[in-house]
């Protein structure tokens, strides 16, 4: 086992699909020997949310696990802000707001669409959903109001994964290419999520090869997070997804503290 584990992607209660208590989670990373945590509850822009409400309550419930585990765990107080490019005049009022430490931009669906979750998928759509989900993604890392880019490959969960569909990714690498570029110009980090390792996916999302093609293309930073929403899930894969990091290239990951980046050395 790894020294330092570090969970940069975990959602409490407030999320509306989380379950557990910020303290929950945090100690559940204790019991698990992790030194940090990210709490970043799910803020999906698009939605009915109430924004205020949300980020109001997360924030104070995230700076209050901050303190009282300072002695034992650093808690990053995070957010997944999903689908910001399509409501960004909201994302950037909250993050005026609010002095977070660590933001993950996301793309759980396409604009005035499901999330990728509730759609069913065959030979025929797969390929227009996906060229338009990463061509919004990439207008997303050009925007740039975020610090990691989370589960860049995040509708493979399902159309792979779920429904069985052989997605060819490889037809996807110039518009892939793009956003890494943009990612490594811009100084942020692509998220490795482990989720997918338990799934049956049974992978890291993005896999082995575009992390590899990612850290050829000279980036630098990259998180790794379980994605849990439950407490018993936290920093599950962050030990499979440190060594995965090593196998492509990466001697650190990487966290943010007041949005800027902060590497750890894996060891």
């Amino acid at each position: 086992m790894y020294k330092n584990i570090i969970d940069m992607h975990t959602h409490s209660a407030l999320s509306f699909d989380g379950n557990h208590s910020c303290d929950e989670l945090c100690e559940c990373a204790i019991e698990k020997g992790a030194v940090g945590i990210a709490i970043t509850d799910h803020c999906d822009i698009d939605g009915n949310d109430d924004y205020d409400a949300l980020c109001k309550k997360q924030f104070a419930a995230t700076a209050d696990s901050k303190n009282k585990y300072a002695d034992r765990l650093k808690v990053y107080q995070g957010l997944e802000i999903g689908q910001g490019i399509y409501r960004k005049e909201h994302v950037e009022r909250i993050l005026k707001t609010y002095d977070y430490d660590f933001i993950l931009g996301s793309l759980h669906n396409l604009e005035n669409k499901e999330d990728f979750y509730f759609l069913k998928y065959d030979e025929e759509n797969v390929y227009p959903l996906l060229e338009d989900y990463f061509t919004d993604l990439l207008k997303l890392c050009e925007w740039g109001e975020f610090d990691c880019l989370a589960h860049l490959d995040y509708p493979l969960r399902y159309m792979t994964g779920r429904d069985g569909i052989d997605v060819d990714i490889t037809r996807f690498y110039p518009v892939i290419d793009a956003i890494f570029e943009s990612v490594i110009k811009n100084n942020k980090a692509i998220e490795m999520n482990t989720s997918g390792l338990f799934m049956p996916l049974e992978r890291t999302l993005p896999d082995e090869t575009i992390i590899k093609r990612y850290k050829e293309a000279g980036g630098k930073y990259i998180t790794v997070g379980s994605d849990a929403h439950f407490k018993n899930k936290v920093c599950l894969g962050i030990n499979e997804g440190y060594e995965l990091a090593v196998k492509c290239g990466f001697e650190q990951v990487t966290v943010f503290e007041k949005r800027e980046p902060v590497l750890i050395n894996i060891e």
